[in-house]
């Protein structure tokens, strides 16, 4: 008897056309094709209730949805999946990286999967533009290498966000405080500009969705992202933009920086942006600066003092100016940068609180508020310790003026 691959393999290539002119049809249409073609397969091939099921689902996942991705997606403790070509998947579970035993029947099935994911979100990527990020209906975020870039096959790295994680929820995982978290929900309240910084995979944007749901649900918020994956849910004047590729013709690209510029005609209370990577963070300084307190974003960073100098770097590349006026506009524009660590036991930790100062002998003041300190004492592999008040709070004009009590 044949394999069931060959089986999927077959009834693949049978239902293509068909699925091609399907794309409007509902699920249960799909279903129903599907069903035709295994129940045809039926009268020359014996297949189990479980064969069958087995090959429905397959089928239908292949053609809308992750293929053969779609069971680690669905797997709740996997927080990570990264393709390196069709033989070699890894998941990350619990903070452990592991290989699966999945692979792609072929790269074009690898190809197919990805040219779906990128076309739901009006993205495209090909050999003239093999690098793009796009994201999944559940807000995953997910960034594509094609080759000739990419030497062993396309690589894919979905990151999940099943659902959104509350402030309650990292008090739980150790993450930060509550008496950490009350200052910073006293802080949103108030209007206080923040900045996130951390390496990758610290968990910035986690933390920026979580710190995001203080701000006060009456006001009128804008979020600019390269990959809508914030999810304000209580926010009711919410307006979500995200950044463009240039078509193949090398037009039409719509930048972070773009989409700041446009905000500020739109009337924001507040401005979050996404994440910043270049000349945008002094776009993103400027509103900051006139008159839109409360305004979150983040970056990539090893230390609070280590962003300070990235936003130094960032924002000379976007103007010709001094280095003292850009520091001037950076101690003016940020009132706090939240640093978070992924410490050595692979858990996310708040490592500090810092509030930025004045300019003084061509640098930029820090006062750390919160500082995580480890015990002595460890527990094996594990880190023991917590995020500590080491420092009170010297700017105190936007607490004061909301009436807000440390």
């Amino acid at each position: 008897m044949k394999s069931l691959e060959v089986f999927y393999a077959s009834l693949r290539e049978q239902l293509s056309e068909t699925v091609c002119a399907m794309q409007d049809a509902s699920d249960a249409a799909l279903f129903a094709e599907i069903d035709a073609a295994i129940s045809q397969l039926r009268t020359t091939q014996l297949l189990s209730v479980s064969d069958q099921l087995y090959l429905r689902n397959s089928l239908f996942n292949s053609f809308r949805r992750l293929d053969i991705l779609q069971e680690l997606l669905d797997q709740k403790d996997v927080t990570e999946i990264m393709v390196n070509g069709k033989d070699r998947i890894f998941v990350e579970r619990r903070g452990k990286v592991e290989r699966c035993d999945l692979h792609f029947s072929s790269e074009e099935q690898l190809e197919d999967m990805i040219q779906r994911i990128v076309s739901r979100v009006n993205r495209s990527v090909n050999v003239s533009t093999p690098i793009a990020d796009a994201r999944l209906p559940d807000g995953s975020r997910v960034h594509i290498v094609l080759p000739p870039i990419s030497l062993g096959g396309p690589a894919v790295t979905i990151r999940k966000f099943p659902e959104p994680i509350t402030m309650e929820t990292l008090i739980g995982f150790g993450t930060l405080t509550a008496e950490a978290a009350a200052f910073l929900k006293k802080a949103v309240a108030a209007g206080y500009n923040i900045f996130i910084s951390g390496g990758t995979n610290s968990g910035k944007t986690t933390f920026l969705n979580a710190l995001s749901a203080f701000i006060p649900k009456t006001e009128r918020v804008i979020t600019i992202e390269d990959s809508a994956e914030l999810q304000l849910l209580h926010i009711e004047n919410l307006v979500r933009l995200e950044t463009r590729n240039r078509n193949a013709e090398g037009e039409g690209q719509i930048r972070i920086a773009d989409l700041i510029r446009a905000s500020l005609r739109m009337n924001p209370d507040r401005i979050i942006v996404g994440e910043v990577r270049g000349a945008e963070a002094l776009d993103m300084l400027q509103a900051m600066n006139t008159g839109h307190d409360g305004s979150l974003s983040t970056g990539h960073a090893n230390s609070a003092a280590d962003m300070l100098t990235r936003l130094e770097t960032m924002a000379l590349g976007g103007a010709n100016l001094p280095l003292a006026a850009i520091q001037r506009q950076i101690a003016s524009a940020l009132d706090l940068i939240v640093h978070l660590g992924r410490l050595r036991d692979r858990s996310r930790r708040v490592l500090s609180i810092t509030e930025i100062g004045g300019v003084s002998h061509g640098e930029i003041a820090l006062h750390d508020l919160f500082a995580f300190q480890e015990e002595k004492e460890q527990d094996g592999f594990r880190v023991r310790g917590e995020l500590r008040a080491v420092g009170t709070l010297r700017r105190r004009g936007k607490l004061d003026a909301a009436g807000l009590v440390l």
